[in-house]
């Protein structure tokens, strides 16, 4: 596969695909924000100036600056636990380019083939920079799943909620089928040769590969699997420095993400109990985890407004909901947007 990676990609990147996959996540966005508006804050919107402040914004960039750095840094201490050093500018227009494409395409999946991508066009082997992506999203998998039951067992604001009242069966299901996916993923790769396998004969079958290609994505297939579970073993054989700074980056990471309402509640002029703003985020978050929408589009903006709506008046709920997405995704994706063309300008001028 790797053969053909760069072309394929770049065709699916093109402008009129991004394009398209931009305006699916605007108009689901649109769609969140009027239920927002709607049912939970009463039709009421009143922008207010103390979210301009010269306090807020500075407040605002520091833990921007927190919340950037700290997701490259995961994903370098992970490469470095796995032998693979990048410069710091390579690491982070990937964090920039996974937020574009996390967030246009549906569960994060097009998040994850960019990153193996663009980690692959710099030297590391695809099995490899599978590894790397695919561990620094099990750390906050693990972050995320073992808080949410939490949470939700222990916060009075989730209690008797409609969104979380028959959540239990649910979430245990969602939580099992989950970490089971990536226990295979990660201890038992080798379970996933022969479906794979199946796959592209399947494509073959039916005429959308060729016999030769087949061949060779059936061979390349299975050396990077290989490749890609040995990887795991060597992450945990790593240095303990590395492995350690993995965790603590991600565990920094997370709580960097689940503090943007609590500054935003802050600036306001509301009293904010943090662990409360913080648990009804992470429980925000595992919900977007299952969303089939771009990005969690629409889904994230209805459950947020959901669940704070009890803290915030309804002149705020719109507002703070917009800009906690601004701040942690639509600031990211545009930023993204810009890195990746250049990086596919950059690819054809080379290639030309």
């Amino acid at each position: 596969m790797t053969d053909s990676i760069d072309s394929d990609y770049s065709q699916r990147a093109s402008w009129r695909r991004l394009t398209a996959f931009s305006l699916i996540f605007l108009a689901m966005t649109a769609a969140g924000l009027y239920a927002v508006y709607d049912r939970f804050a009463d039709r009421s919107i009143t922008f207010d100036p103390q979210l301009i402040a010269p306090s807020t914004l500075l407040m605002a960039g520091l833990l921007l600056l927190v919340y950037f750095v700290s997701d490259g840094l995961r994903l370098h201490f992970t490469l470095r636990a796995l032998g693979h050093r990048l410069s710091f500018g390579v690491i982070f227009r990937l964090v920039f380019i996974n937020l574009f494409f996390s967030n246009v395409t549906p569960m994060a999946t097009g998040g994850g083939f960019a990153q193996i991508w663009y980690l692959n066009r710099h030297g590391v082997p695809m099995g490899r920079a599978t590894a790397a992506t695919t561990i620094r999203t099990v750390l906050a998998v693990i972050f995320i799943f073992s808080l949410t039951p939490v949470f939700l067992l222990t916060l009075d604001a989730l209690k008797n909620h409609s969104l979380t009242g028959n959540i239990g069966t649910a979430l245990a299901v969602f939580i099992t089928l989950y970490l089971a996916f990536f226990a295979v993923l990660l201890f038992r790769t080798h379970w996933l040769i022969s479906p794979l396998s199946r796959l592209l004969d399947t494509l073959h079958r039916l005429h959308l590969i060729s016999e030769d290609r087949n061949q060779r994505w059936q061979f390349k297939a299975r050396r990077e699997m290989l490749r890609f579970s040995r990887s795991f073993g060597d992450y945990l054989r790593g240095r303990p420095l590395f492995v350690f700074l993995s965790i603590l980056f991600t565990a920094v990471f997370l709580l960097s993400l689940f503090s943007f309402p609590a500054l935003l509640m802050h600036s306001l002029g509301y009293e904010v109990d943090y662990v409360v703003s913080v648990g009804l985020l992470v429980v925000t978050t595992f919900i977007m985890y299952f969303s089939p929408t771009p990005g969690a589009s629409g889904i994230s903006e209805g459950v947020f407004g959901s669940f704070f709506r009890d803290i915030l008046s309804g002149n705020h709920l719109v507002l703070v909901t917009v800009s906690w997405r601004l701040l942690t995704i639509y600031l990211g994706m545009i930023i993204g947007l810009i890195v990746l063309q250049r990086e596919l300008i950059k690819d054809r001028r080379t290639s030309g």
